[in-house]
């Protein structure tokens, strides 16, 4: 898998020869396919042949592509990802409620805590009042630990005035972050053969992405400490390119340092191998 995640943003072409992503403007581009994690096309008015769109299927190599606004619109989800795929959504479909529930109630109390050590790298007091609430979470989530967590959170992070949902250049931002996240779940639960439909803790049907929603929970605290690092700036095109540039960053898990698409894998790996029932398997969460 490839490491360099390209933007376009300017009127080009592009296309595909010889194993080359290549970009025609003024001047022509040549990045090889093998160094491509993702590209996201901001400019509505770039190009694109048929030809490369199946090779970066073919390679799992995820495409966004954006409105007038330069926000994600959509994405390229190729139909299979894996040679058994009709077995794996088959297992999917099967998957215990109570081996769910439990899934859920580490994935909860791994993102408490994950919300917790990022207040606490910030100096912001009372990061402790998290990891009460971690402490607190039960199978499924049943007394909303979620809930009450996310609203001290983002009350400490950014002031007791602040409302999740409101139009302002925050939530602007943590949104943009999130969508930028959720393709790269949605490719990785593709890949591995599962459909992002069908989740074990959000089952809303006009979502498409109820399964990457819950994966991607204990990772949106990434998304939250670029955020709170710009949070005075305006919301414009260098704030995305440092959203964007989240990848470049590295996360301790299973005791290695990884990049962190490379821990999204990993930790998605150990969610599938927990909900298969597969012995000794646990969820893995990882470290600042």
């Amino acid at each position: 898998m490839g490491w360099r995640t390209i933007v376009i943003n300017n009127n080009c072409k592009l296309s595909y020869k010889n194993n080359y992503l290549i970009v025609r403007n003024d001047t022509l581009k040549q990045i090889h396919l093998s160094e491509v994690n993702m590209i996201i096309v901001e400019n509505c008015m770039a190009s694109i042949t048929s030809y490369l769109l199946n090779e970066l299927a073919e390679r799992k190599i995820k495409i966004i592509f954006c409105d007038e606004k330069h926000n994600p619109s959509c994405e390229m989800i190729p139909y299979y990802g894996s040679f058994n795929t009709s077995k794996k959504i088959l297992n999917q479909i099967k998957w215990n409620e109570k081996r769910k529930d439990s899934a859920w109630k580490e994935i909860v109390k791994f993102k408490i805590i994950n919300q917790s050590m990022l207040l606490k790298k910030l100096e912001i007091p009372k990061y402790e009042k998290l990891l009460e609430y971690a402490n607190q979470v039960e199978d499924g989530d049943s007394t909303n630990r979620e809930g009450h967590a996310a609203k001290v959170y983002f009350n400490l992070l950014f002031g007791t005035k602040f409302i999740r949902g409101e139009e302002n250049n925050v939530n602007k931002a943590l949104d943009y972050g999130y969508s930028i996240i959720l393709s790269v779940f949605n490719r990785e639960i593709i890949s591995k053969g599962y459909i992002t439909q069908l989740g074990i803790n959000h089952h809303n049907e006009f979502n498409q992405f109820n399964f990457s929603c819950d994966l991607m929970e204990i990772f949106r605290p990434l998304v939250d400490e670029i955020v709170y690092n710009n949070k005075e700036k305006i919301f414009d095109k260098e704030f995305k390119y440092k959203l964007i540039n989240l990848y470049n960053q590295s996360v301790e898990i299973s005791q290695r340092e990884q990049y962190i698409t490379n821990a999204i894998t990993i930790y998605c790996k150990s969610v599938f191998d927990y909900l298969d029932n597969e012995k000794e398997s646990k969820i893995l969460n990882y470290e600042f």
